[in-house]
């Protein structure tokens, strides 16, 4: 049975499920997608998953209209407000990969304050990929790399990513069906097991995560090499 460390999902679908139930604007769609992280942090930890990492807010989707951006961000500061206690009381420690300098200095405080209240757990880690791309992360790694004036190799340049320290991505899922990685950790992922679903994030289910963590635990894994 393969050992299962890392899980990282593309949350894809908030607002073509929020146009699809009847609803006027897209974010009815953030607001129950907010609700299905937390239901699937709860599991995760349960289960001994050691990272989870979710694609919040892409370094591409400040093209998106300013009213919907401002209100993800409001509802990024909610959920860290309200979640603090769920964190506190499973063992669950917060953190964040992406460049969060062009976030409100309010959020900022709001993001290192939560994860510095959950520093010293050690069980499930949520990680929220906020203002992330991964183009942009291997640039900001390349550049660290220049200005040590030193060749790097694999496990140097690893160190110098955003998930310093993280084990590489075990499984990838993709919501909303769509089949692309969307600028979501391609490094890490070089030998994550992909899977696409259809459904909704709004509509995902800890039924439909654990059928995937079942077809992951079948697969051989062989990194290149041969059984």
């Amino acid at each position: 049975m393969q050992k299962l460390k890392h899980v990282a999902i593309i949350m894809d679908g908030n607002g073509r499920w929020a146009k699809k139930q009847g609803f006027m604007e897209r974010i009815k769609g953030h607001e129950v997608g907010a609700s299905v992280v937390r239901d699937l942090t709860i599991h995760a930890s349960n289960i001994g998953l050691e990272y989870l990492t979710l694609y919040a807010f892409s370094t591409e989707n400040w093209k998106r209209p300013l009213p919907e951006i401002s209100f993800l961000m409001m509802l990024l500061d909610k959920y860290l407000q309200k979640e603090l206690a769920l964190f506190m009381e499973n063992g669950i420690r917060f953190e964040t990969i992406g460049d969060l300098s062009k976030l409100s200095d309010t959020l900022q405080k709001r993001i290192q304050d939560t994860k510095e209240k959950t520093a010293h757990f050690d069980g499930l880690t949520q990680v929220l990929a906020i203002n992330y791309g991964s183009k942009d992360e291997i640039l900001r790694a390349v550049n660290k790399a220049v200005e040590c004036g030193e060749k790097v190799d694999e496990a140097g340049f690893d160190a110098l990513l955003d998930t310093q320290n993280k084990p590489p991505v075990d499984i990838m899922i993709r919501t909303g069906g769509d089949h692309r990685l969307s600028n979501f950790l391609l490094w890490q992922a070089a030998y994550s097991e992909l899977f696409f679903t259809d459904t909704l994030w709004p509509d995902f289910t800890i039924k439909e995560f654990d059928t995937i963590v079942k077809k992951f635990q079948k697969v051989e894994r062989r990194f290149g090499g041969i059984k």
